[in-house]
């Protein structure tokens, strides 16, 4: 059953100060992106793992491991885990002795494939489903003991309003870990990643998933997330402590982890 949360967005395109906001390389009003990231992920949310797999070269899996590997989950220990609505990091969470994990994401439809998968791996317990915004989260102040968001927020329309309510749910000593595609810090591997991401990938994405409209904008996405630094910074303007970041594949992803002290 799902804890679902409604937030009304009121239309304000006429007011003169009405912000627009990225959506990958195309600029659209903060109060449509929401929406147009919900379509995205409803329509790949039964080929998640597939795209992730395009994406990465299917390194995302080991990536992954090292996010558990560097939370280094307990039995006492609290989670939640924002955009992760097919389960990949709450079942690693349980499995490495984690205690209980909450996944919280946008897109009913990706949660049901993770409510799915968990009964077809036969985890029935220690994890609860919502569908919710990283931007307006559902759990009360100083009420996990870890937070975790794998490739989801590049796709928040106010990613420092997310950080913000990390920061907020999260107890004294807690732990932010996010796991992202960012920005290649390698010479000329820059390059190649790129032609394979702007060329290539959409097209197999059109081919095997047959959404090529999705894989552009995912891609897009990421060129405009923040570099490693930027967000380094943004993390430090919403409270954290003891902010670092470890690039993953020459930096086509990187972990950025910070505690609230």
């Amino acid at each position: 059953m799902f804890a679902a949360m409604t937030n009304a967005h009121q239309d304000n395109h006429d007011s003169p100060d009405h912000k627009t906001v990225s959506f990958g390389f195309t600029e659209v009003a903060s109060d449509e992106k929401q929406g147009l990231v919900q379509g995205v992920f409803e329509s790949v949310a039964g080929n998640y793992d597939l795209m992730n797999d395009l994406m990465s070269g299917g390194i995302h899996r080991l990536w992954k491991n090292t996010l558990i590997d560097m939370l280094k989950p307990r039995s006492d220990m609290r989670l939640l885990d924002v955009a992760g609505g097919t389960g990949d990091i709450a079942f690693r969470f349980l499995r490495a002795g984690g205690g209980h994990v909450t996944v919280c994401d946008l897109t009913e439809g990706m949660v049901r494939v993770g409510r799915d998968r968990a009964i077809d791996q036969n985890i029935l317990g220690g994890v609860d489903w919502s569908v919710g915004d990283a931007q307006r989260l559902p759990l009360p102040d100083n009420s996990v003991d870890a937070y975790t968001i794998a490739f989801g927020l590049r796709n928040v329309t106010e990613p420092q309003m997310a950080l913000a309510e990390a920061f907020r749910v999260l107890k004294p000593g807690g732990r932010f870990l996010c796991l992202e595609f960012s920005h290649v810090v390698l010479p000329v591997f820059d390059k190649i990643y790129d032609e394979y991401s702007f060329r290539l990938l959409p097209h197999i994405g059109s081919i095997v998933a047959g959404d090529k409209e999705s894989y552009v904008y995912l891609v897009e996405s990421i060129r405009r997330f923040p570099p490693q630094k930027k967000l380094e910074a943004m993390m430090r303007d919403a409270g954290f402590d003891m902010v670092s970041h470890r690039n993953l594949s020459g930096g086509i992803a990187a972990i950025h982890s910070g505690w609230r002290i």
